[in-house]
């Protein structure tokens, strides 16, 4: 991945420098000191991540990103935890506090490795996605997935054993994220899991045993849906 450090103290930049040199999934494009300059040439050049400080004159790491037209991943870096809701409000892959050590590092990079993978196709399809909670993104694997209900602004998501996490994600997006021939929206509220189906009629089906209902809207598709199992 090609990646460019912004930090204003010297030593820590020269930390950064030499903890991406030791990992092998990185290729340094360009570090300052500077964060002005940093956005400058983020602004003409293209690169998969960012590390980027957040207590810096003329600037904040937060503004900097929330300025770029185009976003690559990124991985904060600062002395202070406080900042690290705002920094995964940003959708940061990760969020290091100093002093960290090359371990550390090394796991917020893997992170940011799976997720360029992602958007670029390398991994094997149908198989996890990422959702962001707990202030941090977490893999979830389809196979874990029962039904998602929507909630206002956020989804909820049923795994197997009935637990749910609360997700900021509207039912499009997640959709969109979800493999089709192993989910389908039932209602304007719920996406179910087919192979998670114990029963159905036109009107309703049941997942975990808890009755979710079909809107007309979405009948035909899932009678379509549902029957091609039978076959």
């Amino acid at each position: 991945m090609k990646c460019v450090i912004i930090d204003d103290e010297p030593l820590a930049l020269e930390l950064m420098q030499a903890y991406v040199t030791k990992n092998e999934d990185l290729e340094l494009c360009a570090k300052f000191t500077d964060a002005l300059l940093g956005k400058e040439y983020l602004h003409k050049h293209e690169v998969d991540l960012l590390f980027l400080d957040i207590q810096m004159p003329d600037i904040t790491g937060l503004q900097l990103f929330e300025s770029l037209p185009e976003k690559p991943l990124a991985i904060f870096t600062t002395a202070y935890s406080n900042f690290a809701v705002q920094g995964f409000d940003l959708d940061a892959v990760d969020y290091l506090v100093k002093p960290f050590s090359m371990d550390r590092f090394d796991r917020a990079v893997a992170k940011a490795k799976e997720l360029f993978d992602i958007r670029n196709n390398k991994l094997p399809e149908n198989e996890f996605m990422y959702v962001k909670y707990d202030y941090q993104w977490n893999k979830i694997y389809f196979d874990d997935i029962s039904y998602i209900e929507a909630l206002d602004d956020y989804i909820r998501i049923f795994n197997k054993e009935n637990r749910s996490i609360l997700v900021h994600l509207s039912m499009k997006a997640v959709m969109e994220k979800l493999p089709e021939e192993r989910f389908v929206r039932v209602h304007r509220s719920f996406i179910v899991a087919i192979d998670k189906v114990q029963s159905w009629n036109k009107n309703t089906l049941s997942v975990l045993d808890r009755e979710i209902p079909i809107s007309i809207t979405y009948q035909k598709q899932v009678q379509d849906v549902l029957e091609k199992r039978l076959k």
